[in-house]
């Protein structure tokens, strides 16, 4: 008796087409499991990433920070090279200073520039600097004039007021504050709330007064100055010493008398 082999059914079009949809489905599979290894790797790094720029960007600006302390101690020494200015600092109850104003500061703070503020303290010295920005001056720049350093001696606590209170202000008559020009200062005056002071000779022309525009707290610089949140109220009022700022005291002066105590006025 022949026994016949039974012959193989050839596959049909169907078969095919559901081993080729099997293979794309294992396909899938497979590149969604290597995928979901790949993916907690790809966001670590980018993590890694984002806290590298973000610390890099810290450090720049913690410099920035220090180096506009540090400026202000070679403009102080500038400034005391002024007849009557001597005085004046030991008069004031705070003095802002801006390194670098004009056109050359267009990219280092606000418009017109960053600067450093120091109040003093109730027993006259002088405490912990805040960072602000200044956008312009009402008067404008002179024609030629390149800008350079400029200090607010800021000679009453109205002055002093309007940094600690504000976070976004201006200093000018329409601000209720009488801003001179140093320069055109009649020798014996007694100014008034703020003196404005300038390194670069005729940035004021003739005027007598000047309103200062746009004056704004930088958090930015004065936290990565700090390494925490920092309000400008704490900034100013904090009772801590920062050694980072013992340069800038001490050219500033010794203390004053504390208002009201009827003593003298320290030295400088």
């Amino acid at each position: 008796m022949t026994h016949t082999m039974p012959r193989a059914t050839p596959p049909t079009p169907l078969t095919d087409r559901r081993r080729s949809a099997l293979r794309h489905a294992l396909v899938g599979i497979a590149a969604l499991l290597m995928l979901a290894c790949a993916l907690p790797a790809a966001t670590a790094a980018s993590g890694r990433a984002a806290r590298g720029a973000d610390s890099d960007t810290a450090t720049r600006r913690q410099q920035t920070a220090v180096k506009h302390v540090s400026d202000a101690v070679g403009v102080v020494h500038t400034m005391d090279n002024e007849a009557g200015m001597a005085g004046l600092l030991d008069r004031a109850r705070g003095v802002f200073i801006v390194p670098t104003y004009g056109r050359a500061a267009l990219g280092v703070g606000g418009a017109g520039g960053a600067g450093v503020l120091m109040v003093r303290r109730a027993d006259g010295t002088w405490g912990n600097p805040a960072f602000f920005d200044i956008g312009g001056l009402s008067i404008g720049l002179q024609a030629g004039a390149e800008g350079g350093p400029i200090a607010l001696l800021l000679l009453n606590q109205k002055a002093v007021d309007s940094f600690r209170n504000r976070n976004n202000f201006s200093l000018s008559a329409d601000a209720g504050l009488t801003v001179v020009n140093f320069a055109r200062m009649a020798q014996g005056s007694t100014a008034g709330d703020v003196v404005v002071w300038s390194g670069s000779k005729g940035l004021f022309g003739n005027a007598v007064t000047v309103g200062i525009n746009d004056v704004r707290y930088n958090r930015r610089l004065t936290e990565a100055y700090y390494g925490k949140p920092t309000t400008a109220l704490q900034a100013i009022d904090s009772t801590e010493i920062n050694a980072q700022a013992d340069a800038l005291r001490k050219v500033l002066g010794s203390p004053s008398a504390p208002a009201g105590s009827g003593g003298k006025t320290g030295g400088r």
